[in-house]
């Protein structure tokens, strides 16, 4: 992840549905952005961390690295929360990201939702780490909302000929968004009845609809490359487990992470996942 801020400039917004909304950053500062990858090849993860000021605004302080954020005063400190790049236009000179929305909730959903063209926004980044591979017998991917802009951005990258099992849940229909992919791509939209955050226990975390229809899909011959980003509970505790251990897919070819979690805010979810990284090393446990 760069340690320096990129500021770009609000162009347009686009509602995509109920609960997403993308907005498209350009302008001047579009120079100053480094895609993440090979040049028209850019990693499907790519994510940056947007700065917020401590009133939810974009943040408007001086330029300042990773290491000098914890030294300025806690009133002055920006609020970071991290998004996937949708996509990269060198062309138009802007870059595209999707925003779950769900009304008042959170910070930068509201923020986006109501964001007027020509506002100035900062962020860190970008980071990465997947791009799927066009050698891999066959592909399987599954995301929530979060990991849908990550999930599309891959079908997009795919060769013409792959193959992949792609399973994405979201509130329900009218959240479906308009995918491209192979032909041999199966998609499949798991509907769990409402907002991530708002639903009940019996279909959230470890019941999280997603974890069965993963769990119940056809697995083909071969080795899948593998890419599940959600909730943590759902996929750190439930698939992951379930693909590296009792399907026997290794390191290199899963790509599997959690993208939040329910009841923390971003800044919980780091620790938490801090947390969880340390245990699992003095346990012996690999990722």
């Amino acid at each position: 992840m760069a340690k320096t801020l990129t500021t770009l400039t609000v162009l347009r917004r686009e509602q995509l549905s109920p609960h997403f909304v993308r907005l498209y950053l350009g302008g001047d500062g579009f120079g100053d952005f480094t895609p993440a990858g090979e040049a028209g090849r850019w990693d499907t993860d790519m994510y940056i961390k947007l700065a917020f000021g401590p009133d939810g605004a974009p943040y408007t302080g001086a330029d300042f690295d990773r290491r000098q954020i914890a030294q300025l005063p806690p009133e002055r400190q920006p609020v970071l929360r991290t998004y996937t790049v949708r996509s990269v236009d060198t062309d138009r000179r802007e870059i595209a990201v999707d925003f779950v929305v769900h009304g008042d909730e959170g910070i930068a959903g509201p923020w986006a939702a109501s964001v007027e063209p020509g506002t100035a926004v900062r962020f860190l980044g970008p980071g990465s780490g997947y791009r799927p591979s066009p050698v891999a017998p066959w592909h399987l991917l599954a995301a929530d909302e979060a990991g849908l802009p990550a999930v599309a951005a891959a079908l997009e990258a795919l060769p013409a000929d792959a193959i992949a099992k792609v399973f994405l849940e979201v509130a329900g229909p009218d959240d479906e968004l308009p995918l491209t992919a192979p032909a041999g791509a199966q998609i499949t939209w798991v509907h769990r009845g409402g907002p991530a955050r708002e639903v009940g226990d019996d279909v959230s975390g470890d019941n999280s609809p997603l974890i069965a229809a993963v769990r119940g899909a056809q697995w083909l011959d071969g080795e899948p490359h593998v890419f599940i980003h959600g909730e943590a509970q759902a996929v750190m505790h439930n698939l992951r487990g379930y693909v590296r251990k009792e399907r026997g897919v290794g390191a290199k070819n899963a790509s599997i992470s959690g993208y939040w979690r329910r009841g923390r805010t971003e800044e919980g979810f780091r620790q938490w996942k801090s947390d969880l990284r340390a245990a699992e090393e003095s346990a012996g446990v690999s990722a």
